[in-house]
């Protein structure tokens, strides 16, 4: 059976198409530098999705890995959530967010085939 499954895998890469199994990212996933107010360590994350008014982050890898959603706070000066008990920080102004934002989709709009 093992034996199987490796002819599979040398198919589909010989195909062209990307092995599922590989360690290799799908895309360019955005990480940023967020603090853990507790301890004061920095911790790389992977951003899933980002709008002005919410930032949903992944902390860690694979099983372990934990979904957290950073809303602004009320001075807009920072990004703030809570995952595991802990009180995470994304230390970035709103209006900086949005500016990325805008930056990302101008060039998105650029790159659109009509």
């Amino acid at each position: 059976m093992k034996h199987a499954r490796c002819s599979l895998r040398r198919r589909v890469l010989a195909n062209g198409r990307r092995n599922v199994a590989t360690s290799e990212p799908h895309m360019n996933d955005e990480k940023i530098t967020v603090r853990v107010t507790t301890t004061g360590q920095t911790l790389q994350v992977v951003v899933l999705s980002k709008r002005v008014d919410a930032i949903e982050i992944v902390l860690g890898e694979g099983v372990h890995s934990v979904r957290c959603r950073l809303s602004p706070t009320r001075n807009g000066l920072a990004y703030v959530g809570n995952a595991m008990g802990r009180e995470i920080v994304y230390e970035r102004p709103r209006g900086d967010v949005a500016s990325d934002l805008e930056r990302v989709n101008a060039a998105a709009g650029r790159l659109k085939r009509p």
